[in-house]
């Protein structure tokens, strides 16, 4: 029996608007090498000026995840020899990094710590594929060289490729939640590298371990390590060693690739950058900073449970953004009814926008809109199956609930007097089906229910459409009489 061994190595673009090191837009997706200058570039004379927004993005994200920020940092030069890197080296931090001993719990319980945060600039991005210019095979864009990310490096405290994902989902939550970061991982501004081993369950030395690179979505980062466990165990099952490399990800064969052999620190030859002196943060910054962060998902989670009594599940679901939490929390208010908002959001609203392709934060329908139509149910005026219709009108109009059932004479009939009159209307309509009632056949009573329904146009109260059709089916001959119903 093994266990895998994995740690991750996530790297997050911070929401600036510039470089790290110069003025040069972060903005994605612009002509290839349109964003660039000579700082970005790495031209002889140009020196960098550290961005300061990045680095409170960075202090932000460190003290969310329950590091230690240090009041002083030093940058280092990362040599190595890339297309896609100007400069010949990166800016990074290594020795002395921003933050250090952090942690975060897992939905499982599972404690993960992290090791470090510390900040760097990102390398440009090589082409190969939709250049104009058929004869050249690779190009390179330096659009995004430059532009500042953190480094989140975790400790090996993972053991399946499920928990890894879930890492990486979480993380992702925390850095849009406390918006340091896009979560945009199609257009690469976050991706994750994993360094995975495997070894016998039970033995505390490490295997041999592998990296896999540039892994982009949840999805990919469960389907690479499920293939890259299964693969270290089949070699070491058949007597052979695992080889420390670097492995890309191929979606398409479902199989990790060999890259390279696997670096080591020394191998990037770090020494401190000569350009830019200590980054030196006192105590009030980092105070303040910490201070200014929003109440974090894991806690908001914990209170929707406490405090308006959600099913833990409900709680996940309504948390995956700050803005849908912050929905849920003002359709509650509105509505007076916690659970009834989070079933409207979990399953109209979230269903609605899915389907338009839009989000919570672009809904035609604001938070006490949706209270409104909620708290129409609960007094009665309308049933929950003609709720949906005016929610849907709702979405597509603008318009509040009261005001369209009140044009579209949409309120439910809940006079006993009227309820009486449609039921016995139906009933005396379907006497061949109230005999088969009558003789045993208890199914068709919904068959009848329907009937009044369709004869209400959906308007009628359905307790009260219930509580006077078994009156009136479990007797023989007049009409019974029940609380809440008129005499005939």
């Amino acid at each position: 029996m093994y266990e895998a061994v994995i740690g991750l190595e996530v790297h997050a673009h911070l929401l600036t608007r510039t470089k790290m090191f110069c003025g040069c837009s972060t903005a994605f997706g612009a002509r290839p090498n349109t964003q660039v200058c000579p700082v970005c570039l790495g031209l002889p004379g140009a020196l960098p000026v550290l961005n300061r927004q990045a680095v409170d993005c960075a202090i932000k994200a460190s003290l969310a995840l329950g590091c230690r920020v240090e009041t002083e940092s030093v940058f280092a030069r990362k040599n190595y020899f890339y297309p896609d890197l100007p400069k010949g080296y990166q800016i990074s931090q290594y020795e002395r990094p921003l933050a250090v001993a952090g942690g975060l719990t897992l939905g499982d319980a599972t404690h993960v710590r992290i090791t470090r945060v510390h900040l760097e600039e990102d390398a440009g991005k090589s082409l190969h594929e939709g250049l104009a210019d058929s004869a050249i095979k690779t190009g390179v864009d330096f659009n995004r060289s430059g532009v500042p990310l953190i480094e989140i490096v975790s400790e090996p405290d993972l053991r399946s490729a499920a928990q890894a994902a879930g890492f990486f989902s979480e993380l992702r939550a925390i850095l849009v939640w406390i918006g340091v970061n896009d979560g945009n991982m199609e257009e690469g501004s976050l991706r994750c590298d994993a360094n995975v081993s495997v070894r016998p369950a039970g033995q505390s030395s490490l295997g041999t371990k592998t990296e896999v690179k540039n892994l982009n979505s949840f999805r990919h980062v469960e389907k690479a390590l499920t293939y890259e466990i299964e693969r270290q165990i089949e070699v070491v099952r058949g007597g052979g060693r695992v080889r420390q490399e670097t492995r890309l990800w191929d979606g398409a064969s479902g199989r990790t690739q060999p890259m390279r052999s696997k670096e080591d620190a020394q191998d990037y030859r770090y020494f401190p950058e000569p350009d830019l002196p200590p980054l030196v943060v006192d105590a009030a910054r980092i105070e303040a900073l910490g201070a200014a962060l929003p109440e974090l998902p894991a806690a908001r989670r914990e209170r929707f449970v406490a405090a308006h009594g959600l099913p833990p599940y409900d709680a996940g679901v309504l948390t995956q953004s700050a803005g849908l939490a912050d929905y849920f929390e003002r359709t509650a208010a509105a509505a007076g009814n916690a659970k009834a908002a989070s079933n409207w959001i979990m399953g109209e609203l979230l269903g609605m926008l899915n389907d338009r392709h839009a989000t919570v934060e672009t809904a035609p329908i604001a938070p006490d809109a949706l209270g409104g139509l909620i708290a129409l149910i609960d007094r009665g005026t309308i049933s929950s199956a003609m709720a949906k219709d005016v929610f849907a009108r709702m979405y597509d109009t603008g318009q509040s609930a009261a005001a369209i059932v009140e044009a579209e004479g949409l309120a439910q009939i809940g006079d006993a007097d009227e309820v009486a009159a449609l039921v016995d209307r139906v009933v005396a309509a379907n006497t061949p089906v109230v005999a088969e009632y009558r003789d045993g056949k208890r199914q068709v009573f919904g068959f009848l229910v329907g009937q009044v329904m369709k004869a209400s146009g959906g308007r009628v109260n359905p307790k009260l459409a219930n509580e006077r059709l078994r009156a009136v089916l479990d007797r023989d001959g007049d009409v019974a009489v029940t609380p809440g119903t008129a005499q005939r």
